[in-house]
Parts: structure tokens; sequence; C-alpha cells
């Protein structure tokens, strides 16, 4: 199986840019599809984005599409989500998670994260 640890959140400005990072330890985090899922308080956690193993697939949701960008690189077992244009409403813990199907709901991944804060004060 895969461990997988994000990193890059903090509080920022409205407007400013982030850069999260999910770092994985195990299997080769190449054999997986990657997702991006946040969750605000309050509220169901939902999905961002995904890539497919060799990130040639992506899949953006339309609250994020045009300022978030997921990428990742094999060799260094890491998946990224680039998230310029930041607004309040982006505050969340956001979590990456590592499955086998490209898809945009929850149940689809089988190794989580444990998250990291993104705070956008309004």
């Amino acid at each position: 199986q895969v461990h997988l640890v994000e990193s890059g959140g903090g509080s920022v400005q409205a407007g400013d840019s982030l850069r999260l990072s999910c770092a994985a330890s195990g299997r080769a985090l190449s054999n997986y599809v990657v997702g991006w899922f946040r969750q605000a308080p309050g509220k169901e956690r939902e999905f961002v984005a995904a890539i497919n193993w060799n990130g040639l697939r992506t899949y953006s949701a339309n609250s994020v599409k045009g300022r978030f960008t997921i990428s990742r690189d094999n060799a260094k077992d890491t998946v990224y989500l680039q998230m310029n244009s930041l607004k309040p409403e982006d505050t969340a813990v956001y979590y990456c998670a590592a499955g086998f199907a490209f898809v945009f709901t929850s149940r689809g991944y089988e190794f989580w994260g444990q998250g990291t804060q993104v705070t956008v004060p309004s």
C-alpha cells in the first residue's frame, strides 16, 4: 500500500497562490490515480481535482477550473495542486487520495493523507 502526506497549506490573502504537495511512501505513486479533495467546516468532503497515473489525464471541479492545476512528478512520488486566485470559499482542509480508477468521488479512493489546512480570510 501507499502512505500519503500533504504539505504546503497555510493562511493567505484572497487572490494569493499556494502549492500543495502530496508525497508518497511505500508503493510507488505511479501505480495510482491521485485525487485532491477538500472539506470545509460543517460541509461534506468535495472533489477538487484528479490526475491519472502518467499525468496525461486531469479533471477539475467547476468551482476551481481555471484557478487550480493538478500535476505529478512520479520520479519524486509527489502530486501537486497549484492554487491561484484563492478565494475565501476555498478555505478547507485539503486531502490527497490514491486509487485505481479515474473517478471523482471519495469512494473511489483507497488511501488518504491526513490533510493540510488552507485558510483564505474574507
